[in-house]
């Protein structure tokens, strides 16, 4: 099973559309699973035409742990409170024991390791959960989220995957299309590991282009074969230029280029990959599918 996997470097540049439009026209020829790997917002499944009450087997899953405290243990050393670096543990001077703030406890354990009392352990809680649904498009479609205030979206990146490669063999599928979080952070990089090619989309700004460059960097420390797609390279021309010289220069090809269009945004208005809102933008998808397929071939 080859395993794609769609990435930009910073929000808003186009790549829940392409992720969405790609996953129909793979799907027409291909046995394909899809999976949205953006655990802290999961959009990929609304652009699909998704609900929630499409998705079966929502599980809960447990991937951090909190400390938590024994009062009757402790003796007051404030060894816990010297030691913790996230600001998670108060003191409360009248009673001479410590308050610990879930909300802020990154799981590290060292308040665990140094209380010489025993009096802190950690637990498993429970930090998002992930669902499995039937696209209308012919394929199954796994997403997850992040709990509201949680942390360790990178952690339930990782369990998304795993569940869809396990998925996938189990239908026999050839293609895995993943939909990454935008940036260079835990999410991004638990997204891009193990897969087979990264299209990474961008758009004619600075911001965009130079956020790209760091997305790359990450994907290059992989060792991952990538190629761009360039977004609304209509609206500035001359920028679009300018990333053209860049992957030129770095021999990385351009997959293909997607003009703006309002109809877009109609599209996820009304919940339909662009290619099935409008069907004259399936040239220009078809395109840059044709591209990546070359990659896919060489083997």
């Amino acid at each position: 099973m080859k395993v794609l996997t769609i990435l930009s470097g910073k929000g808003g540049t186009g790549k829940t559309t392409l992720s969405a439009s790609l996953a129909v026209l793979l799907a027409k020829k291909n046995k394909i699973i899809v999976t949205d790997c953006d655990a802290d917002a999961p959009n990929l499944g609304l652009a699909l035409g998704l609900q929630e009450k499409d998705f079966s087997l929502w599980k809960k899953v447990q991937t951090n742990e909190k400390a938590v405290f024994d009062g009757k243990k402790c003796k007051g050393c404030k060894k816990c409170l010297e030691v913790c670096n996230f600001g998670a543990i108060k003191w409360d001077n009248k009673k001479n024991k410590p308050i610990f703030n879930s909300m802020l406890c990154e799981g590290c354990g060292s308040c665990m390791l140094i209380c010489p009392n025993n009096a802190i352990k950690l637990v498993k809680v429970n930090n998002g959960k992930i669902g499995i649904a039937d696209s209308k498009y012919g394929f199954k479609f796994i997403s997850g989220q992040l709990k509201v205030g949680a942390t360790g979206s990178g952690k339930i990146v990782s369990l998304i995957k795993d569940e869809t490669e396990k998925l996938g063999k189990k239908e026999k599928a050839e293609i895995m299309l993943s939909d990454s979080a935008a940036g260079v952070g835990c999410p991004v990089i638990a997204s891009i590991q193990g897969s087979d090619y990264i299209i990474a989309i961008t758009e004619p700004t600075p911001s965009a282009l130079n956020d790209l460059k760091r997305a790359l960097r990450t994907v290059g420390h992989f060792r991952i074969p990538y190629g761009i797609v360039i977004n609304k390279w209509d609206l500035n021309k001359n920028f679009s230029k300018k990333i053209e010289e860049f992957a030129e220069k770095y021999k990385i090809p351009i997959l293909g280029k997607i003009p703006y269009n309002k109809e877009f945004v109609n599209a996820l208005v009304n919940l339909k990959p662009v290619v099935i809102y409008d069907k004259k933008f399936e040239g220009i998808f078809k395109k840059i599918l044709n591209n990546i397929t070359k990659f896919l071939n060489k083997d």
